[in-house]
């Protein structure tokens, strides 16, 4: 866990603008603004074999095995890449959610495709998760119930399935003690991570590990901004992409006008410049989401009335 002072102002926000979370997101979504929303795994795959930004554990792997010519989905399989049930996708899944809104199948259908590109298995199924629970957190705002949901994107069986079952069970034990929930999290699930530079360490880079970290602050924050940051943050390992998952998810649910002027205020001084390596503002990145989440909903036999998307229900199964 970690303790002591987590500093924050506002300004610090410009720090997104070379973000490997962000750069990479931005790198599929030009793939879906350009190529359409059938887009293949193939085509994901294409723009990401020839980026030139830094990467790590399963994106940096995949890419090597593009430019080799091994394609997806063995780019991100655990036959060819090692890091296959690594956080990456999971990481990198936000802008599907956005664009899917109330839409988690549509959010599984883009998923399968882009996740593919660098991982596979729980590696895949955390990217789903996470996407399912954005496309829940349009309508929600209960954070378990989005948690709930977005459980419902991801194959019962699974490892992913079954820590967030017990996250869920476990707050339910200790609903005023996230320590003792994150204390049974590293007993029964800080194991047998397979990701080669987490060997005989305490690093664990486990996309299952570091997504129970999100739901635990979804869980303990409670729908407060400030708190869901703190729990998902102290948790630790991936704690720069854990707490921005987090609160990319409540933040779906409060909506902007719901977020306090602490965490956005800084926004406007930078929405204009581009995010590395992409071509996309802040400013041009919420307006090509926008486009392409009334494409979904008109696909999904949605509509647009007004100012106002009509969605039609759909649930994840």
């Amino acid at each position: 866990i970690i303790e002591g002072p987590i500093a924050w102002k506002p300004e610090a926000v410009r720090d997104a603008l070379k973000q490997d979370d962000l750069y990479v997101e931005m790198t599929f979504a030009e793939v879906l603004d350009t190529v359409g929303l059938d887009a293949t795994a193939k085509d994901f795959g294409r723009m990401f074999k020839d980026s030139r930004y830094q990467l790590w554990h399963a994106n940096a792997a995949a890419r090597r095995l593009l430019q080799t010519g091994i394609e997806p989905p063995w780019s991100g399989h655990p036959k060819y890449n090692a890091h296959a049930n690594d956080i990456d996708f999971q990481i990198e899944s936000d802008f599907i959610g956005l664009m899917t809104p109330g839409l988690p199948r549509e959010a599984n259908r883009i998923a399968d495709r882009v996740g593919r590109v660098m991982n596979h298995g729980d590696g895949l199924y955390g990217g789903m998760f996470f996407a399912g629970m954005y496309a829940a957190a349009f309508f929600e705002k209960d954070p378990r119930a989005v948690v709930e949901v977005g459980l419902r994107s991801i194959p019962d069986k699974s490892g992913y399935a079954r820590i967030v079952r017990d996250v869920l069970a476990w707050s339910r034990e200790h609903p005023d003690d996230w320590r003792a929930t994150w204390r049974k999290i590293q007993d029964k699930w800080d194991r047998g991570d397979l990701c080669p530079e987490g060997g005989m360490r305490a690093f664990n880079i486990d996309a299952r590990l570091n997504g129970a970290y999100v739901v635990l602050g979804l869980l303990y924050g409670a729908g407060d901004m400030e708190r869901t940051l703190e729990v998902s943050t102290r948790a630790g390992q991936d704690s720069d992409c854990n707490p921005s998952s987090a609160a990319g998810i409540l933040g779906t649910m409060l909506g902007w006008s719901g977020i306090a002027d602490k965490w956005k205020s800084g926004i406007t001084a930078m929405a204009k410049q581009k995010f590395d390596f992409t071509r996309y503002s802040f400013d041009e990145i919420v307006a090509s989401t926008v486009t392409r989440a009334i494409k979904v909903v008109e696909r999904a036999g949605g509509k647009v009335e007004g100012d106002t998307l009509v969605i039609p229900p759909q649930t994840p199964k």
